[in-house]
């Protein structure tokens, strides 16, 4: 007699647990924020504003969109950026930075466009003026 009965398969890791887990989108969160606020077109969007606040709704959102399965929190990307009167330049601008972050940290380029299509389409509800 012939055991045929199957092994359960692992799904395949998210793109998340892929690029490294929580440390991996910490350690890109960081590089991007420290790319943002060097940028004079872009830091006076985040004066008087709470960076480690930012940051941790930063981290939970990058690992949600990446296939974390911690949930994100936060409110939604309209709430979150309404009167902020962010361009399309700006946005356009931060993208660039995340993808420098991202490249910085070592992900490739298919993986970067992977992930910039994940927030590409973001922008409407981000850009206000």
């Amino acid at each position: 007699m012939t055991d045929t009965a199957k092994e359960p398969t692992q799904a395949p890791p998210t793109l998340f647990e892929s690029i490294g887990g929580a440390d991996a989108v910490e350690a890109v969160v960081d590089i991007f924020y420290g790319r943002v606020l060097a940028d004079p077109d872009l830091s006076g969007y985040f004066e008087g504003r709470d960076m480690e606040r930012l940051k941790r709704h930063q981290r939970l959102f990058v690992g949600q969109a990446l296939g974390s399965r911690a949930p994100y929190p936060g409110r939604t990307m309209h709430r979150a950026h309404q009167g902020l009167a962010i361009t399309s330049d700006a946005f356009d601008r931060v993208v660039g930075h995340l993808a420098g972050a991202l490249k910085e940290a070592g992900l490739d380029d298919a993986t970067i466009g992977t992930i910039a299509q994940t927030l590409l389409p973001l922008k409407p509800d981000i850009v206000t003026a």
